[in-house]
């Protein structure tokens, strides 16, 4: 049974910064790709960042240079590092596992879709003014 926990959200002024773990078990964690996800209130919700087993990242490009997303596997955690956070940011942040990998010219990196992904936490609240 895979159990996803995120946690580190909150309440923050446009321009701060936040950091964000999810707590990985009963999960091959290091295998495959794991993802950070948000959903806003009325919006679909939508790809952040993941990171596959090397811990190469991928990123939305409304976050890229602003966010990072990082493991460490001895710990079973996963991060994102939410800096220079915006409005638009604001949302329930999800925790996902289990991703697919999509390669293009030898580069293959970890799918941002919502679809390509089996396991989910529960969320964890990000509110920026």
């Amino acid at each position: 049974h895979v159990q996803l926990v995120e946690s580190g959200g909150g309440s923050v002024q446009a321009g701060g910064s936040l950091r964000l773990s999810c707590a990985a078990s009963g999960y091959t964690y290091s295998s495959y790709c794991m993802g950070w996800f948000r959903q806003a209130p009325g919006k679909e919700r939508e790809g952040v960042a993941a990171i596959d087993s090397d811990g190469n990242p991928s990123y939305a490009d409304s976050v890229k240079g602003r966010f990072t997303i990082s493991k460490d596997n001895a710990l079973n955690t996963l991060y994102l590092d939410m800096n220079s956070l915006e409005p638009e940011d604001a949302g329930m942040y999800y925790c996902a596992a289990g991703g697919t990998t999509y390669c293009s010219r030898g580069d293959c990196r970890c799918s941002v879709k919502v679809p390509d992904y089996g396991d989910w936490g529960r969320g964890t609240q990000v509110t920026v003014s």
